[in-house]
């Protein structure tokens, strides 16, 4: 993954990835992280060795992972955006500007910005999309990790503070048992209402 992001030919790379995109509930996170390349040298590079798409690791392995990021960085920013700021702008309209943010935060002259998937809205500095990139840019990789951890350890809040809807346990994503919790117990304030999805459906809203 550092040669992918060497071969982009630039010293200063940023990545940037979000976290809750397909959740039926809770904020979307963004996050961008700014490496320099020419400070990683092999003791860096092994301890980033184990960088993944965050859905290919597991919760502790995720958590292991992110103290080695913000080490290693020498820029993290994250962004959040709210259920109802995801309901009031669409979701793929807030996924880029978050973003977008994300990396006008992180980048410095010099700088080239990866972002998963998608290009952002331009800004100042130089853009990629790459496709995949999770799994193939240590930056992207690394913003993958940051962007997951943080929201998971929000809806572990949430779920602390609105205990109806096991938030804790499925981090608002359509699961079965999330599914069961919203036709017991309705909607709480952190349901995205804009998303046409059967578990919404189920009830007489």
């Amino acid at each position: 993954m550092i040669a992918h992001d060497r071969a982009v030919g630039a010293r200063w790379v940023a990545g940037a990835d979000e976290a809750g995109r397909g959740c039926l509930a809770g904020p979307l996170v963004a996050a961008a992280v700014l490496l320099d390349l020419d400070s990683i040298g092999v003791a860096e590079i092994r301890a980033l060795g184990a960088l993944n798409d965050s859905k290919q690791h597991d919760h502790a392995a995720r958590e292991a992972l992110l103290p080695i990021v913000m080490e290693t960085a020498k820029r993290v920013v994250v962004v959040s955006r709210s259920a109802r700021g995801i309901d009031e702008r669409g979701l793929h309209k807030t996924n880029l500007a978050a973003l977008r943010e994300s990396l006008m935060r992180v980048a410095r002259p010099g700088c080239i910005c990866l972002i998963d998937g998608f290009e952002v809205p331009p800004f100042e500095h130089q853009q990629r999309a790459v496709v995949g990139g999770d799994g193939l840019s240590a930056a992207i990789a690394a913003a993958s990790i940051v962007a997951k951890v943080t929201r998971d350890r929000l809806m572990v809040r949430a779920g602390e503070q609105l205990p109806n809807w096991g938030f804790g346990a499925h981090f608002g994503y359509s699961t079965p048992a999330h599914r069961e919790a919203i036709l017991e117990h309705g909607v709480s304030p952190l349901h995205r209402m804009s998303f046409q999805s059967t578990a919404y459906q189920q009830l007489a809203l």
